[in-house]
């Protein structure tokens, strides 16, 4: 699974960068930036997340049982049901789109405004059909089968590449960011496609049929409208980085996405692939009521500790040696170099809280497993109050008081989503311990896996200090190369690192 989302990400970097070499942080950036959100929120409330949530526990659970003939059944009426709903959905928004607009992007005005309009009514069929792109990643982690499903966005991201190579010389950036929404759509399909014939292989023949009455399908519509709700608060909190963005000026909700991109890599690789590759497992976890709690402690523990290990080291780097990610990644074209700076702030107001919402998505797949999505909805809910609350003040009047350009309160949203979510994670690990049994405690060496990644930062910092900054595809891999070096070597050399993968990476076996 890691293997598929690093693919997927890495070609994703390539994508952005490419985009912050034809676009770099313009009015048209903006524009695409705020429209590409709007029918994201159509995948993201009917996607992966509530698919693994509502589906993966009771598709998984039959097929444990060898209920097979059910477990199939269940993803027909499942698939039927998301072509139906997505179809009105997408339909919907693509008529309500300039009514959307004002309320997602307030501060954009004249040919802004219109060019978001026109992109956000050809991505939203594109997102549609990335709902049903998830429906087979559900499908395909149920059956423990993870690289095809998760390498599956690479295509995506081709195409999108191959759009902006292609239109990138002869068009303005406005109608560039035209065909680009018109390759994210084609991509989106590509990801459906290439998926298709790997999930026929365990439901053929696939028949549609609207089954509301099922009782397999009433568990996973009871399911999904709790974490649906817990989703789309989520949602609530992306819509308003993007509403209160549009007020901080040309580049903000830009440098949101350039950002969001980067910190949404450990995200993925260990705390969506960790989460994601566990909620199968613990949900097939039979026995009695003590066997499946401590089964559950035991997943957990590991799965903390994977994540840790691997998160740690980013939040730092975000933070002492962000500059030199940024620039190493977008630093072409039309991003200079007020740009990186702008985004390496944004970055490390990502990485308050980096650690908190990937071991806080753990926790969450531990409650679907037990069929419980109502707990993660109340405290998502109060997360996102509190983000709401601190994104205001540390986007608006915080910069005023300080006496600092107004776009540097983007930062200050980033920032306010990270303490939330260390709230939110506090209350999901206190629920969950007393629902199964304390999951045992790592904190000392959680605390010298910060001191060690500190200590390897500042010898990074150090290299960076005698290169040439000015050249950032020299500088990045001379530093960020020894950075991660001198992190594993430490790590291991202390006895606090992650031998099993260490072992995997050399090729030997545990």
């Amino acid at each position: 699974m890691a293997t598929g989302i690093l693919c997927s990400r890495l070609v994703g970097l390539v994508r952005d960068r490419v985009f912050a070499h034809y676009f770099g942080a313009s009015d048209a950036a903006d524009a695409f930036r705020a429209a590409f959100r709007i029918p994201n929120i159509l995948q993201n409330l009917f996607g992966e997340g509530v698919l693994s949530a509502s589906f993966i526990p009771v598709y998984a659970r039959l097929r444990a049982e060898e209920r097979h003939e059910e477990a199939s059944q269940l993803a027909e009426a499942v698939f039927a049901l998301l072509v139906l709903v997505t179809a009105v959905l997408a339909a919907v928004g693509v008529l309500a789109t300039p009514w959307l607009i004002d309320a997602i992007a307030p501060g954009f005005h004249g040919d802004k405004r219109l060019l978001t309009i026109k992109l956000v009514q050809i991505l939203f069929p594109g997102a549609a059909v990335l709902v049903l792109s998830a429906w087979c990643l559900g499908i395909l982690n149920s059956h423990r089968k993870f690289l095809l499903s998760y390498s599956a966005p690479v295509v995506w991201n081709l195409a999108m590449i191959a759009t902006l190579i292609w239109g990138g010389r002869h068009h303005t950036q406005m109608r560039l960011a035209v065909l680009l929404a018109m390759g994210s759509v084609v991509g989106s399909v590509l990801q459906f496609v290439v998926q298709l014939p790997a999930v026929l292989k365990f439901l053929w023949p696939l028949r549609l049929h609207l089954n509301f009455g099922g009782l397999h399908v009433a568990t996973v519509t009871k399911n999904f409208f709790p974490v649906f709700l817990s989703r789309g608060v989520v949602q609530i909190s992306a819509y308003v980085d993007s509403w209160l963005g549009s007020f901080l000026g040309t580049g903000a909700v830009a440098a949101l996405a350039y950002a969001q991109t980067l910190y949404t890599l450990p995200v993925s690789l260990f705390g969506m692939a960790v989460s994601a590759a566990e909620l199968p497992a613990m949900s097939s976890a039979l026995g009695t009521q003590e066997e499946i709690a401590g089964a559950l402690r035991g997943r957990l523990k590991a799965g903390l500790a994977q994540i840790a290990f691997f998160v740690i080291p980013s939040a730092v780097g975000f933070v002492i040696l962000g500059d030199v990610i940024v620039a190493t990644i977008y630093h072409t074209g039309h991003f200079g170099e007020a740009d990186v700076l702008f985004v390496w702030a944004v970055l490390a107001g990502s990485s308050v809280g980096l650690l908190a919402s990937t071991s806080g998505r753990l926790y969450s797949s531990a409650f679907y497993a037990l069929r419980d999505t109502r707990t993660p909805l109340n405290f998502a809910v109060l997360r996102v109050a509190l983000t709401l609350g601190l994104g205001y003040v540390f986007a608006l009047p915080l910069p005023r008081m300080l006496g600092i350009d107004q776009r540097w309160g983007t930062a200050g949203l980033t920032m306010s989503a990270g303490i939330a979510g260390w709230v939110e994670f506090l209350l999901l690990r206190r629920a969950m311990n007393r629902r199964i049994g304390a999951v045992p405690s790592e904190a000392s060496r959680v605390m010298r896996l910060w001191l060690v990644a500190i200590l390897c930062a500042a010898a990074g910092y150090g290299i960076k200090q005698v290169l040439p900054f000015h050249r950032p595809l020299l500088v990045g891999p001379c530093v960020l190369i020894p950075y991660a070096a001198l992190y594993l070597g430490l790590t291991q050399w202390m006895g606090i690192g992650n031998a099993r993968m260490m072992k995997r990476l050399l090729g030997r076996r545990g």
